[in-house]
């Protein structure tokens, strides 16, 4: 249930460089713990570049 919620998903991707697309957004979530719910709402979320935190958290809207 927690990797349901936008905070989450951010705290996961603490250190995160920008731009980055879904395989580093999964890659930086494993390196800080992230859990089963956290990588498979990543997983989810569209192939794209993500350019800052706020794409981020559109493309979490778009599979949320």
């Amino acid at each position: 249930m927690g990797g349901h919620s936008p905070s989450n998903i951010s705290h996961h991707l603490k250190g995160i460089d920008f731009p980055a697309g879904r395989h580093d957004l999964l890659k930086q979530a494993e390196r800080n713990g992230a859990d089963e719910d956290v990588l498979d709402t990543l997983k989810r979320m569209p192939d794209e570049r993500y350019e800052s935190m706020a794409d981020v958290m559109k493309g979490y809207g778009s599979v949320h």
